[in-house]
């Protein structure tokens, strides 16, 4: 990841992207379902979906428990903003109008299988980060940076994670 000098308020984004050996509908029963994620995700530590729901759909709601050594232990509840089998599955935190953070895992069929894109979007609602910038607003700039790249890495390990399950699952 490049510096870019991004703001918060700029909703500043990072994407990865990784090719999976698996049908589009396998690497999408994995990404769409929330309840998996905690076991690919180093800050995710579990996810569960509201209201009795079973899958992704536009609108469902899942509580998601993260932790982070610097920014402690938090509980968010996310509203899945879009959902195309096996296409596109992403949701917005917090506020769905206003989000802290935007989630989006994108499929497309690729040489007979998948190229798999993860992307997040920053605010532009506060979060946890709005916190630390207002006690620093001087490194705003290097703390989105920070933040960007350790989500960066994450997502990087969260796709090989996908990648490894949805390969073993079609052996």
């Amino acid at each position: 990841m490049e510096w870019t000098g991004a703001k918060y308020a700029d909703k500043p984004t990072v994407e990865v992207q990784a090719w999976v050996d698996a049908a589009p509908e396998l690497v999408w029963s994995i990404v769409s379902d929330v309840r998996l994620m905690p076991e690919m995700s180093p800050e995710l530590q579990a996810a569960e979906w509201c209201d009795g729901a079973e899958g992704a759909a536009v609108g469902r709601r899942f509580v998601g428990r993260s932790k982070h050594d610097a920014l402690g232990e938090w509980e968010t509840t996310s509203h899945v903003v879009e959902c195309e089998a096996p296409r596109v599955f992403a949701w917005a935190v917090h506020d769905p109008e206003t989000p802290t953070a935007l989630w989006r895992f994108t499929l497309e069929p690729e040489n007979g299988g998948t190229k798999l894109r993860q992307w997040m979007q920053l605010g532009p609602g506060r979060s946890g980060l709005s916190l630390a910038i207002d006690q620093m607003p001087d490194k705003e700039e290097k703390i989105v940076f920070v933040r960007l790249r350790e989500f960066e890495n994450a997502m990087t390990g969260t796709l090989a994670a996908i990648k490894e399950r949805a390969e073993a699952a079609r052996a």
